[in-house]
């Protein structure tokens, strides 16, 4: 039973890396959340994010980062620090959730499966962004600001109540970012 639960906090931390790569504070608010309420155990070295005082912290982060997003040049100003904030938010949550393991490999499983789960997606919402900014001229930024945060919230939710499906959600997401860049190699790709 106890390796069950080692495989559903890792997948835990995973989903919750993924939800970070598209907003990077509303994951950690709902695991904030989450460990406020005991609905998910978290390592005994951060317990403090269970705490009252990281739920309003969070919180308040969270309306900030939801609403710059909806401002035309504040939107990019934040996608600047958003790069590295969600890699060290994606490392974060797994090194939160993945309890009973040593700390060598909790900190490998965190930085490697955590942080490059949330630089991955977050670099993806990135270049979706810029796509956006530049063929558009901003004017469709709100309509995908809106599906990043509702991506991050399914993500968070499905994480935190069914670890397994946000980890095959994650897995899915992998898959069609890894066949959108195949298709946009290959239609680079010069024909002789």
């Amino acid at each position: 039973m106890e390796t069950f639960n080692l495989i559903l906090s890792i997948f835990l931390g995973i989903g919750l890396a993924a939800a970070v790569g598209f907003r990077v504070f509303l994951p950690l608010l709902i695991m904030s959340l989450a460990g406020y309420f005991d609905v998910i155990p978290i390592n005994e070295n951060w317990q403090w994010i269970g705490s009252l005082t990281a739920v309003i912290i969070m919180a308040v982060a969270t309306v900030v980062e939801i609403f710059g997003y909806y401002i035309p040049w504040f939107d990019n100003l934040l996608d600047t620090i958003a790069l590295p904030l969600a890699t060290l938010a994606g490392t974060a949550v797994m090194v939160a959730t993945v309890t009973d393991l040593s700390p060598v490999i909790t900190w490998t499983l965190a930085i490697i499966a955590g942080g490059g789960t949330a630089a991955a997606i977050k670099g993806n919402t990135l270049a979706a962004r810029l796509t956006s900014s530049t063929t558009t001229g901003g004017i469709a930024n709100p309509i995908l600001t809106t599906a990043e945060t509702g991506t991050s919230i399914v993500m968070a939710v499905a994480a935190i109540f069914v670890p397994v499906v946000a980890f095959v959600l994650v897995l899915f997401l992998f898959y069609v970012i890894f066949k959108f860049y195949k298709k946009l190699r290959k239609k680079g790709t010069p024909r002789t």
